[in-house]
């Protein structure tokens, strides 16, 4: 996943007045439903999702996890499958059995297929056209778990190209799921690796929603490095809120390689406002992002401190966690939210803690570090009172500096004057949002902190 930050323009006046017409949904077979944003089980109590993710489909021997993460507090756990095209299949038989572990160990299974990620830009993705046919082919292991299991068709289904079908292949992958039969309760992951940088799930959501026939879509966004900032997280789940759409936080963790997110922010404001957590991820992470085990090699006894931080601390998973009532829940060993949702509609737009530069953008420039001949500095972006669609800094060294090599940026240099200006991912930014880059560069002498100016297009 990248970082990135954009802003789309369709107004929320119209994103409200398609939700309205679809006021009520239909219920859907015995299983769980959405109302006014809100996700209630098949006894029709309010649900709120508390748990994490679980890499199944390249660990299978681990069947234990499924104790064991119920065991440590939660209520919910997103299960990772394959179709087959990028990682042996799942078939219908070890589908089954997930389900039964999941409800032997009294947990909602949110199923996943993970073919789909990064469509577009990652090699040998699947669409989500070919997701539903997998789908479709396991059927039999779905049927009559309407209340247990919750259907999340694709896994970050495009990356950072061409995801601009993305509202119109969601659509038609919940119609065919439809007329193939099933009535779970349907999730759909935002595309830029699940990110929604564009935005495009987020103005496009009311859309998707009223495509399905039982009106029973669940919106999933992922938040890793693009939501480093509170500001971020409480304007991009507010603007659901306030659309009275579903939303969950379906993957987040406490740091990843495209920048590190506002773990505290995403727990306590989905805390406050009744909205679902599913953490990344229980154990078995590989590729540089070993960190985000939860526990290590799977032993429940062995908790890192993202899992320290995700089951035991404030507004983690232990202190809000609610057993489904389809299971006899609340569960009374784990207590229930400490914080009820808010009675009055959020801000659409919810204030940043300190007010914004007042138009345009302003950078800073800081030093994180020096040697002998060098140093690494980074410059963080930050856009005035209102969007803008792109960025340019530019500063004059004193000393003879030069910068080497960068990052999320595009770096040029005249004399001693560098301009750098927003790679394609970066440049859209909300009101009083931010975008940050770094370099290295090589200094022979003193290396004072340089005046940036910025300029906004």
């Amino acid at each position: 996943m990248r970082k990135a930050l954009s802003v789309a323009g369709v107004a929320l006046l119209t994103v409200l007045a398609a939700v309205f017409a679809f006021g009520q949904p239909a219920q859907a077979a015995a299983g769980f439903t959405v109302a006014n944003g809100k996700l209630y089980d098949a006894n029709g109590t309010e649900f709120v999702m508390r748990g994490v993710n679980h890499a199944h489909t390249w660990y299978q021997q681990q069947t234990s996890s499924f104790a064991n993460i119920k065991a440590a507090g939660a209520n919910t756990v997103r299960v990772v499958l394959a179709t087959g095209d990028r990682w042996p299949k799942n078939d219908t038989a070890d589908v089954a059995n997930v389900i039964s572990l999941c409800k032997a160990n009294k947990l909602i299974c949110v199923l996943e297929v993970h073919d789909t990620t990064g469509y577009g830009e990652q090699s040998g993705a699947i669409t989500l056209d070919r997701a539903v046919d997998y789908w479709l082919s396991i059927a039999g292991a779905l049927a009559g778990q309407e209340k247990y299991v919750i259907v999340n068709i694709g896994n970050e289904p495009y990356g950072n190209q061409g995801y601009g079908t993305w509202a119109t292949d969601s659509a038609n992958a919940i119609k065919r799921l439809r007329t193939g039969g099933l009535a779970h309760t349907i999730m759909v992951d935002a595309p830029n690796w699940g990110q929604d940088w564009s935005f495009t799930m987020r103005d496009n959501a009311a859309t998707v929603f009223a495509a399905d026939p039982q009106r029973n879509t669940v919106f999933s966004i992922h938040m890793y490095g693009v939501f480093d900032t509170a500001a971020e997280i409480t304007d991009y789940l507010g603007r659901f809120r306030a659309a009275k759409l579903p939303i969950v936080v379906g993957e987040f963790g406490f740091d990843h390689s495209d920048g590190n997110p506002d773990e505290d922010t995403i727990l306590s404001y989905t805390q406050a406002n009744g909205i679902g957590y599913l953490g990344w991820s229980w154990s078995g992470n590989g590729g540089g992002v070993e960190y985000l085990d939860m526990v290590t090699n799977f032993d429940p006894a062995a908790l890192t401190s993202w899992g320290q931080r995700i089951f035991n601390g404030a507004n983690g998973i232990k202190a809000t966690a609610r057993e489904a009532s389809v299971y006899g829940g609340p569960n009374p060993t784990t207590p229930g939210p400490t914080t009820p949702p808010p009675t009055t509609p959020p801000p659409t737009t919810p204030p940043p803690t300190t007010p914004p530069p007042a138009g345009g953008c302003t950078a800073t420039y800081t030093i994180v570090g020096q040697w002998a001949g060098g140093f690494q500095a980074e410059v963080k972006v930050t856009a005035g009172s209102a969007a803008i669609n792109g960025w340019t800094a530019r500063w004059t060294y004193a000393n003879g500096q030069s910068v080497n090599q960068s990052w999320n940026v595009k770096v040029s240099s005249s004399g001693s004057t560098v301009t750098a200006t927003n790679v394609d991912y970066n440049g859209r930014l909300g009101a009083g949002a931010s975008a940050t880059f770094g370099f290295l560069a090589s200094s022979t002498g003193t290396n004072p902190v340089p005046a940036v100016i910025c300029a906004a297009r």
